[in-house]
């Protein structure tokens, strides 16, 4: 009786074995519908270049942001109290729409600055960043992309803005300095005249260029996303083969 449960016990203890360590003798294709994990690095890296390619293409043209209501970068949102009153004075608005188109024009021009830094993250991608990303959300690429290069294209945006808007306007005046000097005024007569809340809050931020980069780089991803997207779910979108066998499983 001993020995017959002994060996009941031993062939338990082999099968729980057998079924835990079954994972590690499944094929890694098996796992991954048919496809290596270099053919799912290849394909990312495929679907990241095109995708990120066309994001930049698009916005680094005229009216790459200011004709695209999804991206277009208008005055930023505290500041509206100033535009308000300003747009009814004499040449006003004309101001306003200066500055505007401005911003977007550096936002434009800075786009380009993004190739080379999106480039290098992708050659970077390891296998299991990899399978995460294809497992992951649509816009689980976009993310990583982010979160790896982001501090980068701040650094490399912000000084091209800062100089696009710095470039003289009409008269010595340049769309930072119309909209710094704005911001002072309007603080000053606020303070001044004792107005602070209510109707008249102070405006906290006089950097157009800081602002500029950041709303330039919120439109930027939000491209890459969409291109993403459609790369996941449209099979028109996918243009390579390689493309076609690592996001093909989804429809």
């Amino acid at each position: 009786m001993k020995k017959l449960s002994l060996l009941l016990l031993l062939t338990i203890s082999t099968i729980l074995f057998s079924c835990e360590n079954l994972q590690t003798l499944i094929p890694a294709e098996l796992a991954t519908g048919g496809l290596s994990n270099e053919d799912i690095i290849r394909g990312l890296k495929e679907a990241l270049k095109i995708g990120t390619d066309t994001s930049v293409n698009k916005l680094n043209k005229v009216n790459g942001y200011l004709s695209d209501q999804a991206v277009k970068i208008l005055l930023p949102q505290e500041a509206q109290v100033i535009t308000q009153h300003l747009s009814v004075l004499p040449g006003g608005q004309l101001l306003i729409d200066e500055v505007q188109r401005k911003i977007n024009r550096a936002a434009e021009d800075a786009a380009v600055e993004a190739k080379p830094i999106f480039i290098n993250a992708i050659t970077s991608i390891t296998i299991a960043d990899g399978l995460t990303i294809l497992n992951g959300a649509n816009n689980a690429a976009t993310n990583y992309l982010k979160q790896k290069t982001y501090a980068s294209l701040q650094s490399a945006f912000q000084p091209k803005i800062s100089s696009s808007l710095n470039k003289e306007i009409i008269g010595g005046v340049s769309a930072e300095s119309a909209y710094n000097g704005l911001v002072s005024k309007y603080n000053l007569a606020v303070t001044t005249a004792n107005l602070t809340g209510g109707n008249y809050p102070k405006v906290t931020s006089n950097s157009l260029s800081e602002y500029t980069t950041q709303r330039a780089l919120d439109g930027l991803f939000l491209k890459v996303a969409e291109e993403e997207a459609d790369i996941r779910q449209k099979a028109s979108a996918r243009v390579t083969d390689i493309l076609k066998e690592v996001f093909g499983r989804n429809g």
